[in-house]
């Protein structure tokens, strides 16, 4: 495989990594909430998903998952309700932020609970899963690999070394604009530091990964 192939099919998937998405989502809501290494935690899981989906490409999985439709299905549905689960917690952490101290409900915030959440049960520091996760379980990232990558591939080389090859491309376009995009968003952090702000961006999260999630439940093949 030539630089020129990866170079091309860098560009062909630059649209697709500009579209927004789970991971700008995510990318999006951590910084805000918890700064510029929260991010590129989901940046790390995000390329690790997209390395995953090429290596399964190469072995020749990712054809045989779209090619049974129950497994196709499964795939489905699991990213599917993964990306519910993300937009509930995201919804509940909305209406748990920002929680009145134990002085009263009246009483003034005070600097030890000013952008407190509630803590669920399965929070935890899984930025870099929920990025991998969000990655590997979306049919529609697999479909570049068994759609657009064939017409960069040399018929007589082995697969799975120009899979990888393609996969660390598209990692590296993909790193390349959130990156750019948690560098806008810490920047403008401070502007958007108010706690009702924060809960907004909660809300609108937790809306955006519900509708991605019924997106993944209707996909197709």
């Amino acid at each position: 495989m030539t630089l020129w192939s990866l170079l091309a099919f860098g560009l062909a998937v630059l649209p697709i990594c500009l579209t927004p998405g789970v991971s700008f989502t995510l990318v999006t809501q951590r910084v805000l909430d918890r700064g510029t290494g929260a991010g590129v935690s989901v940046i790390l899981g995000t390329c690790g998903g997209l390395m995953c989906h090429a290596t399964l490409a190469g072995l020749g999985l990712s054809a045989l998952v779209m090619q049974s439709s129950e497994a196709f299905t499964v795939v489905k549905i699991a990213g599917a309700l993964y990306l519910v689960l993300l937009g509930v917690r995201s919804l509940w952490r909305a209406r748990g932020r920002f929680a009145a101290p134990t002085g009263g409900p009246t009483a003034a915030p005070t600097s030890a609970n000013i952008g407190r959440t509630r803590r669920l049960p399965w929070q935890g520091r899984g930025d870099f899963l929920q990025g991998f996760l969000g990655n590997v379980l979306n049919p529609k990232a697999a479909a570049v690999y068994l759609t657009l990558a064939p017409q960069f591939l040399h018929p007589r080389s082995p697969l799975l070394p120009q899979t990888l090859m393609l996969g660390a491309a598209h990692a590296t376009v993909a790193a390349s604009w959130l990156l750019s995009w948690t560098l806008v968003v810490q920047l403008s952090r401070r502007t958007f530091s108010s706690l009702g702000f924060r809960r907004a961006m909660d809300r609108v999260t937790g809306a955006v990964l519900l509708l991605l999630g019924l997106r993944t439940a209707s996909a197709t093949r």
